[in-house]
């Protein structure tokens, strides 16, 4: 989909503050993050619902997101020692889970994003992600 705003930063044509990719996904950070560290975790391969993936490529999805939500935790400490994991395909219309990490069990809601989060405080954020990923 050539108007889709991920698969333009797959391509490189969009910058992110990419955390970690391979040939099948790519993890950035969110421009609007909920706290810091979020994180989006999607497929390359374009798909606009979750539930259409194929059977192995939604468990390899779900496999890629558990060290990147191990390293957010260990990156960002949050108070409640958990990421929560949200899928709500909505958005943009291609297939993203949100890794969040979570400082109180209100915290998996956009009314708490926060769209004004610098670019340079996205690049700490996404250097500490990738320097506690094993």
């Amino acid at each position: 989909m050539d108007d889709c705003i991920f698969d333009k930063i797959i391509k490189g044509e969009v910058p992110a503050e990419k955390v970690w990719e391979n040939e099948n996904f790519l993890a950035f950070l969110s421009i609007a993050p909920i706290n810091p560290g979020h994180t989006l975790v999607i497929p390359k391969q374009h798909i606009d619902y979750f539930f259409d993936m194929d059977d192995k490529i939604l468990g390899e999805i779900m496999v890629v997101c558990k060290p990147i939500a191990k390293a957010i935790k260990k990156a960002f400490n949050p108070k409640l020692g958990r990421i929560g994991v949200m899928i709500s395909g909505s958005g943009v219309p291609h297939v993203h889970v949100h890794l969040i990490p979570m400082n109180d069990e209100k915290d998996l809601t956009f009314e708490r994003q926060k769209p004004d989060t610098s670019k340079e405080e996205l690049k700490e954020n996404a250097e500490k992600i990738r320097e506690n990923l094993i």
